[in-house]
């Protein structure tokens, strides 16, 4: 079984991602933001390391991919190769933050890559507010997403809700404005019962 969740930046991916693995006893798979090379550079320049970032995450999540298939394990997985692909790198190319000569190189990797692998299962797409994202945000505390605008967030979240409305594998949305999964056991209570009752439907 492959649960991947998917969201904006904020939106609770990580921490559901481990509530998820904790109730299922399943593998987690996180997003490698300590490790990355390139993020707190990219949040200074994100004109300069915005194709070295995208690239980077285009790598770890397919790799990611691809070792999971081979273990033949269930796992959760903090966040898929498409928002990558749909969301992120169209977003910074259309802000003028990454070349049409870097995109299009960007795009054409990630067809090649796209061809080798299999969507997840169930995806869990979290949506979410600005309003929600940033005080989210802000409760982390994380020094490189300080800066983070409120146009870039508004234009993330366009996207996300145009590829989710295109989206034709098996989906779940929850509504991250109205529920506190990570404080309150009956709203977690609630994204599982839904999760089971999408999973029983695959089967």
């Amino acid at each position: 079984m492959h649960l991947a969740i998917a969201g904006n930046i904020g939106s609770g991916k990580t921490t559901l991602t481990g509530l998820l693995a904790k109730h299922y006893k399943w593998k987690p798979l996180y997003e490698e933001t300590d490790d990355n090379p390139y993020l707190n550079s990219f949040y200074e320049d994100m004109r300069r390391w915005s194709f070295n970032l995208q690239v980077y995450f285009l790598n770890t999540r397919f790799r990611q991919i691809v070792d999971l298939r081979q273990s033949g394990k269930n796992v959760v997985q903090d966040r898929t190769i498409y928002e990558d692909a749909y969301i992120f790198a169209p977003n910074l190319h259309a802000m003028g933050l990454m070349t049409t000569r870097d995109f299009e190189n960007y795009a054409s990797l990630f067809e090649l890559m796209n061809s080798f692998i299999q969507p997840p299962d169930l995806l869990v797409y979290l949506r979410a507010d600005v309003p929600t994202l940033v005080r989210q945000i802000q409760l982390r505390g994380r020094d490189y997403e300080s800066g983070i605008r409120l146009d870039y967030l508004k234009s993330l979240n366009e996207r996300y809700e145009s590829w989710i409305s295109e989206y034709k594998g098996k989906m779940l949305i929850v509504d991250v404005d109205r529920l506190d999964f990570e404080h309150k056991p009956e709203d977690l209570g609630f994204v599982i019962e839904s999760i089971d009752a999408q999973i029983n439907g695959l089967f």
